[in-house]
């Protein structure tokens, strides 16, 4: 059982969306260097691209709209650093996010800037 408040229980198998956790030094600091990650509008882009589904290089060459190499570097570090995950496909590597956390967030950031821009009222 969660024991964070207004947290339902869930069973073992069920994958949950909110962790009853202590934000420590270590915590916020891998937090922070998720954001840090996606404060880059390019590599924003891809990811936004990426909590689509999972997509080739071209693909999102295509889509950011950049040089290869620029997205292979970008690609790069959001792989190192944990965010996206690879597979082969043939001769192709096809990018996807690393998990749902990710692409809740990556929506929520692109949801959030929309109303910045657009005046639409906040909600919960």
């Amino acid at each position: 059982m969660s024991s964070q408040p207004n947290v339902p229980p869930r069973a073992p198998e069920e994958p949950s969306l909110v962790h009853a956790v202590a934000p420590g030094a270590e915590l916020l600091e891998t937090a922070a260097g998720t954001l840090r990650m996606l404060a880059e509008p390019t590599r924003l882009h891809l990811l936004w691209q990426l909590a689509q589904g999972p997509k080739s290089v071209t693909e999102l060459t295509t889509a950011a709209q950049a040089p290869r190499t620029v997205v292979s570097q970008h690609l790069a570090k959001l792989r190192l650093s944990g965010i996206v995950d690879t597979r082969k496909d043939g001769r192709r590597v096809i990018y996807s996010l690393h998990d749902g956390h990710l692409i809740r967030l990556i929506q929520e950031t692109i949801n959030h800037a929309d109303h910045k821009i657009t005046g639409e009222p906040v909600h919960d």
